[in-house]
């Protein structure tokens, strides 16, 4: 193992700790962190940004999906689109790709206020979008079944995108049911966007995916452990009567899991800055503050169904503080030269054996 290993693994391992952090402390989140650590066999955050780094380049395009919509408030949420946001800024300066963003009618129609705190220019018009600098698209995706199978295949040949990433995006069971965290039924609610990256992944597109329960795109990698272990997920465990629970039928290659999704795309984001060694990639606190105050002021609610600033229940200043651990995680990280301590650490051979 070199220098360079050990600092990657434990920058890692210390971002994956940070977005499971649970404040709550009912375990859910371990529970998925398990099943998802077998599934990639090492830190999440970092494995993801390592295939990240080594694909993208300067003018591909990457699609980002989000948007979940709350029963019973019928409003958009804050958790995934604000990271999204987020992701799409931190693409745009380490790569200098083209982040196009795939969500509901309800979350489009509000976006540019919170893009606008990021220093990004939205473009409705995605191909405008590609030639312009400092630009982020967005498409307003479909609710009906019928028509989810042809935008997806229209949006994949306009965009040709290098990448599909799902954050917080809701995905249909194996009944093609889509359901909320306690197993409600919401498919009228919900764009179909689980249609897009199938779509995407039968055309050997780079995908990953980052959800918080198992009802969202992509979690259906881990699907056995989350039918076992995660309430409302097996088989005749949702209350709408369909049968198959919540779990999202849909396998990411490649997932995070984390306490908020939210969370998970700031630990991603974390380690892409660690890698290009520039802690400008992610965000700042106050960068954090003023999106997702935006969101809330332009009706997007908290899961609790609140309009005031929060995530998942978790309100501006918690979410600051993980902005700020991780933020500074990494930043000791790049600038840490002390040669002497890796050497001397790596000789004793503990990370060589759990390798």
């Amino acid at each position: 193992m070199t220098r360079m290993e050990l600092a990657e693994l434990n920058i890692g391992e210390n971002l994956d700790q940070l977005m499971n952090l649970d404040p709550r402390g009912y375990g859910v989140c371990r529970i998925l962190y398990e099943g998802s650590r077998k599934h990639t066999q090492e830190a999440l955050s970092m494995h993801c940004a390592k295939e990240l780094d080594g694909l993208l380049r300067e003018g591909d395009v990457v699609v980002l999906i989000t948007g979940f919509i709350l029963w019973p408030h019928r409003h958009p949420e804050t958790d995934g689109i604000v990271s999204t946001v987020l992701l799409a800024r931190g693409l745009v300066q380490a790569y200098g790709v083209t982040p196009v963003i795939v969500c509901p009618e309800e979350n489009a129609a509000s976006i540019g206020e919170m893009v606008r705190y990021t220093g990004l220019h939205l473009y409705r018009e995605t191909e405008l979008a590609k030639e312009m600098p400092l630009a982020v698209g967005v498409i307003p995706f479909t609710k009906k079944k019928e028509e989810a199978g042809a935008q997806s295949e229209e949006i994949l040949n306009r965009l040709c995108p290098k990448a599909v990433v799902s954050i917080e995006a809701p995905g249909a069971n194996s009944r093609g049911e889509y359901h909320n965290a306690v197993g409600v039924n919401c498919t009228e609610l919900e764009a179909k966007m689980d249609v897009l990256f199938a779509a995407a992944q039968r055309r050997g597109i780079w995908n990953m995916a980052i959800g918080d329960l198992g009802n969202e795109i992509g979690m259906g990698t881990i699907a056995e452990h989350i039918k076992e272990y995660i309430p409302y997920a097996g088989e005749g465990e949702c209350a709408c009567g369909c049968g198959g629970g919540i779990l999202a039928a849909t396998r990411a290659e490649h997932i995070i899991t984390a306490t908020v999704s939210d969370w998970g795309c700031y630990a991603l984001l974390a380690a892409i800055a660690y890698l290009k060694r520039d802690i400008s990639v992610m965000h700042t606190e106050e960068m954090e503050e003023d999106v997702l105050k935006a969101a809330s002021h332009n009706g997007f609610v908290d899961m609790t169904g609140s309009l005031l600033p929060g995530i998942d229940g978790f309100d501006c200043r918690m979410n600051q503080t993980i902005v700020s651990l991780m933020r500074q995680c990494v930043e000791y990280g790049i600038h840490y030269d002390n040669e002497k301590w890796f050497q001397v650490t790596l000789a004793k051979g503990f990370f060589q054996k759990r390798g």
